[in-house]
């Protein structure tokens, strides 16, 4: 007898569907068949484990698990269900008209007890497209599926749950959940604030920038001056999410597995901290089956690149491509897959290794050269991609000790939200443009325009400062950020002026 079941295969962050054919006949063995992994193919002990502990039986005659189509990998243990009701109804132990109404995921305990899976979110939407009645799921992902609409997603704890379903035994209300309640309730919960900040306000109004224009920022400073403390703080003054974007980035979330139990919509943007040991596979996504890195990860957020100058050079580089557009690319010899990657660069360092050149207090010990060595372990082609150089120096006694309360994030996000809303407004007819950061050079000509003042003074600054040619863009871009939360239509010279000090590392002679 043949019987269809059907589950999903999830390939970057979107899902194909998978048609689980098993046909039991004359003769002996177990054959999987469609290009399954090893997971796939161990599945036969599970099953047969589980059928036996709820009281089934395995069929001792010939069992043929076809996965089709046939040329798309198929992997993990989450097919452990769809198989196992397939068996079920192909040997006629199962009595029922609708197991193709529905998509079925799932992995086996050895009790028949269901375990959670990874990528449900993409499944889910999968599903509803190709008008699916229903999805059949671990108990533990059903608030991630129920996000999805007009889909009955069924949460079943074992296989006897499914099968009682399924044979009419056990009535499962489909799981509903006011999606935009929980985005809305949610959202902005950040558990660090600028508020908790004393001192440090030219680093609060450079961060302030960063986010009004979508700008990459290098913090350089000695070991205690709070870097770190001030990047944790930036995703709390970023507008807040969208609907589209939050679910972008739980589906990346999802298929990394990152989401955890019992997780529904992420509802803050996401920050990502690799330690500086990764490798570039882990940064930008990779393996047999390509799965999303760290910078997919951190896609509509942050990416904290801690200690800029102690990760890999090989893995840095890597990171140019994806910078200028937003998204990485993962070839493989049969298939090419897309992740997006479109996230703010927060990287920190010391100025160098001893960690006090240029401090106000405490005397360099590096002996010569070794500073612009340090410095150059971070190469210019990826310098030009950041658009400010802010250095930190530490916070004074009197700064600590200070009773007033700084200023709280939600204030700042406001400034932030209403310069990024004319930003919004002048770059509607260009759909791959949404922050001033992400103007290609020709637009910037057009936009960022100054007056003969403004000419005058970025002339001078490039020529007494010894700034590079790279920076011309990049101060020009982050003055019209300056000019957007100042609310003017034109570069005026302050603006220039309080861009231009933020390209320490482009000075001649800054390292000595």
């Amino acid at each position: 007898m043949l019987t269809k079941t059907y589950g999903s295969a999830v390939q970057g962050v979107n899902a194909t569907t998978i048609t689980i054919e098993v046909v039991v006949s004359q003769g002996t063995l177990f054959y999987v068949v469609g290009l399954a992994d090893s997971a796939i193919k161990e599945s036969q002990q599970r099953i047969e484990a589980a059928l036996r502990f709820r009281g089934y039986r395995m069929p001792r005659t010939k069992v043929v698990v076809n996965m089709a189509p046939a040329d798309i990998r198929k992997e993990g243990s989450a097919y452990d269900l769809p198989i196992a009701l397939g068996i079920l109804h192909a040997s006629q132990q199962l009595t029922t008209e609708q197991l193709g109404d529905y998509i079925i995921m799932g992995e086996l305990a050895l009790d028949g007890a269901l375990r959670p899976i990874r990528g449900v979110l993409p499944i889910a939407i999968q599903a509803r497209k190709e008008g699916f009645k229903g999805f059949i799921l671990p108990k533990e992902n059903a608030q991630e599926a129920a996000i999805v609409n007009n889909l009955d997603v069924i949460p079943v704890e074992t296989m006897q749950e499914a099968i009682d379903f399924f044979e009419g035994r056990m009535s499962i209300a489909p799981l509903k959940v006011d999606t935009r309640d929980i985005f809305q309730h949610a959202a902005n919960q950040y558990a660090a604030d600028f508020a908790d900040v004393q001192g440090q306000e030219n680093i609060k109004r450079a961060l302030e920038i960063a986010a009004a224009g979508g700008h990459n920022v290098i913090m350089i400073g000695p070991p205690g001056a709070g870097k770190t403390m001030l990047a944790k703080r930036l995703p709390s003054i970023l507008p807040a999410l969208n609907m589209l974007e939050a679910l972008e980035t739980t589906k990346i979330h999802s298929v990394a597995g990152k989401l955890g139990t019992n997780a529904s919509l992420l509802s803050t943007r996401p920050f990502r901290s690799p330690h500086h040991t990764i490798s570039d596979v882990a940064l930008v996504g990779g393996g047999g089956n390509p799965q999303p890195g760290e910078i997919s990860l951190a896609h509509n957020g942050v990416l904290f690149l801690d200690e800029l100058p102690e990760f890999k050079r090989t893995v840095l580089e890597v990171m140019r491509q994806p910078l200028e557009e937003r998204r990485v690319t993962i070839s493989r010899a049969k298939v090419s897959i897309d992740f997006p990657a479109n996230f703010m660069l927060i990287a920190s360092m010391n100025p160098c290794p001893c960690g006090y050149y240029n401090h106000p207090e405490k005397e360099c010990v590096c002996g010569p050269g070794v500073v612009q060595r340090y410095l150059n372990k971070v190469s210019g082609p990826l310098l030009d991609r950041i658009d400010l150089h802010v250095e930190v120096t530490p916070v004074t006694f009197d700064q600590m000790t200070e009773t007033r309360k700084a200023e709280h994030s939600s204030h700042i996000q406001q400034r932030v939200e209403k310069a990024r809303t004319v930003q919004t407004e002048r770059f509607k007819e260009f759909p791959d443009v949404h922050s001033n950061a992400m103007m290609p050079p020709q637009m910037v000509k057009d936009i960022c325009q100054i007056n003969q003042a403004g000419r005058t003074l970025l002339k001078t600054a490039m020529e007494r400062l010894g700034l590079s040619a790279r920076a011309y863009d990049r101060i020009l871009k982050v003055a019209r950020t300056i000019a957007d939360l100042a609310g003017t239509d034109e570069i005026r010279i302050e603006h220039l002026a309080e861009a231009i000090q933020y390209r320490s590392l482009d000075r001649e002679g800054w390292a000595g």
